[in-house]
Parts: C-alpha cells; structure tokens; sequence
C-alpha cells in the first residue's frame, strides 16, 4: 500500500495477518514433555539472537550499516529504531523470526518506557506483538496513532492485532479510518482482507483483483502483500486453482517471497501435489537451510511421496525443534504444531500446544490444526471454542467448514 513505499515504514504484515510465521515466544522442550506447553516472554539474558548480520545478510547493505550504527551508539533511540525496525523486518522477509530478538535487544533500554516518539511505540508494538503480547502491542499502536495519526503503517498493523484477536467490529472501523484518511485504494484493499476474513472471500478476492492493478500499489512490497491475500481469498472461497495460479505467477517474479511460497506449498501439499510441494519447499536457494516451516512442508510433501527422504528430513526437523528448545530458542509455534499433528510426531503433545495457542490468537490455519488434533484424539470438546468463533466471525473455508461438521458429529451439536 502506498504509505508503506516510505523508507521509515515497514511493509504490510503479510506473515502476521495468516500467522503462518507469527512468532510465539514458546518455552517448547521436547518432543513428548508434558511442560512443552508452556509461554515465556524472553528476558534481556535469554533474548534469542540470529547470527551476526555480517554472516548471513552479506548482500543487505541496510541491515548490516543499520547494526554497525547500533553497536556504536545503543543509546541513540534514533539509531536503536533503525535497526529494530530492519530486523524486524528482515525476519519477515525471510521467515526466520529470531531477528525478532535482535530487534527486541535493540529496544531494550526504552522497552518500559511509559511514553516514547511516535516510532518508538510503534516499533515496540511489532515486537511485543510478535512475542504475543498483544495486549502490549495494541497499547503501543494506539500511543503511536495518538502521536501522529497519519501513518497508514500505524492503522494497518493495529487491524492486523483486531484480526488476531477477532474484535471483527474494531478491524472494520480501522478500515473505515484508512480509507478515509489515506484513500480509497488503503480501504479498498483493507476491506477486502477483512472480507474474506468473515466469511464474504470471494467478494474479497474480487476487490483485490482490482487492487492488484492499481498504479500506487506497484511497488513490490505491496504486490508481495496483495498477492497474497489474493491466494487467500480464493482458497477460502473454494478456487485452489486460482490461488495456486496468483501465486505460481507472483513467485516467477519475487522467488523470495516467503510468505507466498509457504502458503502455495501448504496449499499443493493440502491438494495432494507433494512432487510440486517438495520442489517448491525448498526455497529459492535449494542449497540454504529453509525456514522451520517450509522444512516441515518438505516433511508432509515426502510422506506423502513415500520417497524414502521422509525419515531424513523427520530427524532434521526433530533435532531443529528439539536444539531451539535446549536454548529457549523456539519462536515459531505452527511448524511445530504441524510437526507434531500432521506428521503424527505427538498428536497429544500437538493438541495441548493447539489449545494453548488458540487461547492466544485466532487464525484459520490454528483453526485448522486445533480442530484436526481434537479429533483425532477424540477430544472434540478441546475445540469447541472454533465453532463459536466461527460463527462469530462468518469465516469458512473448505477445509474447516469439513472439520467443522466432524466436529459438530462429535460433540452432538446440529
């Protein structure tokens, strides 16, 4: 969207608003330990830090000048953001969310501060939300539109917190606020997200088929981000062919678009497509460890082949979960789930960790994976909360309307 192509914005929250990347700062042990359950919010000594960017951002000038600045002066607030902000990012773009904890190490000396810039609250918020604080993140946001209530960035990442706690009303009156604050092309593509968010997608799909060719959202950033709430939407409406197609398409141009080429291997592997799914799993660089959740698509993708790489790529998942977990390191909570659920690692150990999660955010793929678990643990009563979600938001897809009835079978509601 068109605010986000300046420099001191970030990009629309892509990842968030599916969560297929959403950081949860999970104490997860390993496989089969009870306590894997548990959430912990990282303090300064346990921050979970990537590698220098000097090692593995080689060829991205701004983030590597953005840490030098920071390492030089960690007191500039100014300087601090800048690099917060970058890392932040970055771990988006990239799907490897422990930059979240370099960005929170940034923010550190101001992270209690009861009143901070405009971009100091801001940038707290998207790192307080991506440790699932969301209450903490809301609070920042509101603080940063209360400052200066022109940033679309500010607006746009408080709907995505609505939408990940289903306040449905609030959502729809931050696209009401966007449209008439930054233009009908901001509202238009907002409403279109929250419309196939509630059960309208193919409306949804239809509006952002226009927004995809408006000349302010060109920039790839915005593609990135419309292009794959356009998948979205025609996977929620019923038309995977479509969905695969908008995102074949987006991926021939941007190949590192993650969050693209996660949902669309999701989506060949949901389709049965494991050959399609396992090539495409493998990410841009076949020769580059891939992020936590596409290793685990790899994973479905192979026992689906029955290739004989499934107990290969099964231990190398085993032994990534099982290595962040020694260090408190385990960031991204689905890859997990769907390790535990779809693999069929530890469907028990997948259940808690899926009720544990919905108590927290609500998304279709936890949806999803909740309901799955429930069932197949025969604990249909452990999911029921999704069945009034759903009926209070209006959301359906194939898959989950399916389940939905399982579930209803199970629990002898009409």
């Amino acid at each position: 969207m068109k605010a986000l192509k300046r420099a001191d914005d970030l990009l629309f929250p892509t990842q968030l608003l599916r969560c297929a990347l959403s950081a949860g700062a999970l104490a997860l042990l390993a496989p089969g330990v009870a306590s894997a359950q548990t959430r912990f919010t990282p303090g300064p000594s346990q921050l979970v830090l990537p590698a220098s960017v000097y090692a593995v951002a080689a060829g991205n000038n701004t983030l590597r000048e953005a840490e030098r600045d920071w390492r030089r002066d960690p007191q500039d607030i100014q300087v601090a953001l800048r690099y917060a902000r970058t890392a932040f990012q970055v771990g988006l773009n990239d799907g490897d969310l422990r930059w979240f904890g370099a960005a929170k190490a940034a923010m550190l000396p101001w992270w209690n501060a009861p009143t901070l810039p405009a971009d100091g609250h801001f940038v707290r918020g998207l790192v307080r939300q991506g440790f699932h604080d969301f209450a903490g993140g809301l609070a920042d946001f509101n603080a940063a539109i209360a400052l200066d209530g022109q940033r679309s960035a500010f607006w746009s990442w408080r709907f995505v917190i609505h939408l990940l706690v289903s306040d449905m009303a609030a959502a729809r009156q931050d696209c009401d606020t966007m449209a008439q604050r930054f233009g009908a092309g901001e509202g238009q593509a907002c409403a279109a997200v929250l419309m196939y968010r509630s059960g309208r997608a193919a409306e949804g799909a239809a509006l952002l088929e226009q927004a995809v060719k408006r000349p302010e959202f060109a920039d790839s950033g915005s593609q990135d981000w419309l292009r794959f709430h356009l998948g979205e939407a025609w996977r929620a409406a019923g038309q995977p062919a479509r969905a695969i197609a908008v995102w074949e398409q987006h991926l021939a141009q941007q190949p590192r678009a993650h969050s693209v080429r996660l949902a669309l291997v999701e989506l060949l592997n949901e389709q049965r497509r494991f050959a399609d799914a396992k090539r495409l799993a493998a990410g841009p660089n076949p020769q580059a460890t891939p992020s936590d959740a596409l290793l685990v698509q790899q994973l479905l993708a192979s026992q689906g082949l029955g290739d004989g790489d499934t107990a290969r790529l099964a231990a190398l998942a085993n032994q990534r979960f099982a290595s962040q977990s020694e260090r408190g390191e385990a960031l991204i909570e689905r890859p997990r789930m769907i390790y535990l659920i779809r693999h069929g690692h530890d469907p028990a150990a997948g259940l808690a960790l899926a009720v544990d999660n919905w108590r927290t955010q609500n998304e279709p793929p936890d949806a999803v994976l909740l309901v799955e678990a429930a069932l197949k643990q025969q604990q249909p009563k452990a999911a029921e909360a999704v069945l009034d979600w759903m009926a209070r938001t209006g959301y359906t897809e194939p898959a989950l309307a399916a389940l939905a009835q399982q579930l209803k079978a199970a629990l002898g509601r009409s």
